[in-house]
């Protein structure tokens, strides 16, 4: 992949927060931001008496997280303008004359539309219409970036089979890993401190605690095996806290950084994903499925289909559905925790699923589409400065449908 030497900025349209779970954007974007400029935009963020602006704080030398504020109560036509004038300052007083659309939210259309990026990408990581609280102009304002978009990418092969039909050059990319990062955990011996007095055996999930989160399967182990522990690592979100289950060998340890998570996965025995089978998970493929491998754990997952597929179908991960199905394959992996022939076949899979070379291949793509742009008539890409943050950004607001 050859990257002119000044490579187009990229503005990047999300319903993500970027310091709220480090994800599958933030693995490609932080990669993108070594080789040009990254606008990593935000949805709005509402406060009292404040008058439209935004935010821009550095995340790196070359990553800039924007934040729309907005005042509390503002209509919803007048948010859409106030986005639209925001977006365009950005991009007239910041951006390259020259640059690239990443979009990872169709909403982000309803002030977006009028750009005329060099290129569109829509990298589709979720269906998330079917989402708990899905905007009801979500599948019309995705079927128009579909027409919009000049390469598509979805973030596992059953929404690639899903959405194929919708667009000429589309790619599935599923979910990859930083095995460097995350094989710490089979050498880490330093006991967490929320986590040092738990008792073993331990069963731990991190991620994400939503409607995707099988409640009832977790609250099934627990009573059933009242020895093991069952360890929640991650922010709870779009369901009542109340409702899930408070037995005292289930341990909610809250959110952690992406750094602290190998020290975590070492203190495990064995890492599940307990997802519910519903239309929120119909079409995911869950980041921590190679994460708990490449960390040496042995892994239960429900039937999650691109989880079977990948993982289950090879023996690399036990699946189960119900709760004396689950207790049986944790059991099983309790037992089989030392299996050296199970971790080769494990490292030997891992290495075809590198965030390095998922980027890569994503931005061949991209480049093969500039490339053809360029050849029709040829522009030069001309940096303008990016100004000091105008406050500190702040934690909060939620996403519409945060990844797995």
């Amino acid at each position: 992949m050859t990257i002119p030497k000044l490579a187009p900025d990229l503005v990047v349209f999300s319903h993500l927060r970027w310091d709220f779970v480090f994800q599958r954007p933030q693995h490609l974007l932080t990669r993108c931001s070594q080789q040009r400029r990254v606008f990593f935009v935000e949805e709005p963020i509402f406060e009292p008496d404040i008058s439209p602006r935004l935010d821009i704080s550095a995340r790196g030398e070359r990553l800039y997280v924007v934040v729309p504020r907005l005042a509390s109560g503002t209509p919803e036509p007048d948010v859409t303008s106030h986005l639209k004038r925001l977006v365009d300052e950005l991009v007239r007083e910041r951006v390259s004359s020259r640059w690239n659309a990443w979009y990872y939210t169709p909403m982000a259309l309803e002030f977006t539309r009028h750009l005329k990026p060099a290129t569109t990408v829509y990298d589709c990581m979720d269906e998330l219409s079917n989402f708990k609280n899905a905007p009801p102009k979500l599948h019309e304002l995705e079927d128009e970036l579909f027409i919009l978009a000049d390469v598509v990418f979805t973030g596992g092969v059953s929404l690639y089979e899903h959405k194929r039909h919708k667009h000429s050059n589309i790619h599935a990319f599923p979910s990859s890993v930083d095995v460097a990062h995350f094989s710490q955990a089979r050498t880490l011996t330093d006991e967490r401190e929320d986590q040092c007095a738990i008792p073993r055996p331990r069963i731990g999930y991190t991620g994400v605690i939503d409607e995707r989160f099988d409640v009832e399967l977790i609250e099934g182990v627990a009573r059933a095996r009242p020895d093991w522990q069952i360890v929640l690592i991650g922010p709870v979100v779009k369901i009542d806290p109340a409702s899930l289950p408070r037995l005292p060998n289930i341990h909610y340890l809250g959110g952690k950084t992406y750094d602290e998570l190998p020290s975590y996965l070492a203190g495990w025995d064995v890492a599940v994903l307990p997802f519910a089978r519903n239309d929120a998970t119909r079409f995911i493929s869950p980041t921590k499925t190679p994460e708990y491998l490449a960390a040496g754990r042995r892994v239960v997952s429900t039937s999650i289909r691109d989880v079977v597929r990948t993982y289950g179908d090879s023996g690399l991960v036990k699946i189960a559905d119900d709760v004396p199905a689950c207790v049986s394959a944790i059991e099983a992996s309790l037992k089989a925790a030392d299996d050296a022939d199970w971790i080769a076949r494990v490292d030997e899979f891992l290495v075809r699923l590198s965030w390095d070379q998922t980027f890569r291949a994503m931005w061949q793509l991209i480049d093969a589409v500039g490339e053809q742009r360029t050849m029709r008539k040829p522009v030069r890409a001309t940096l303008r400065p990016v100004l000091p943050a105008v406050a500190p950004l702040s934690a909060g607001g939620i996403p519409v449908s945060p990844s797995s």
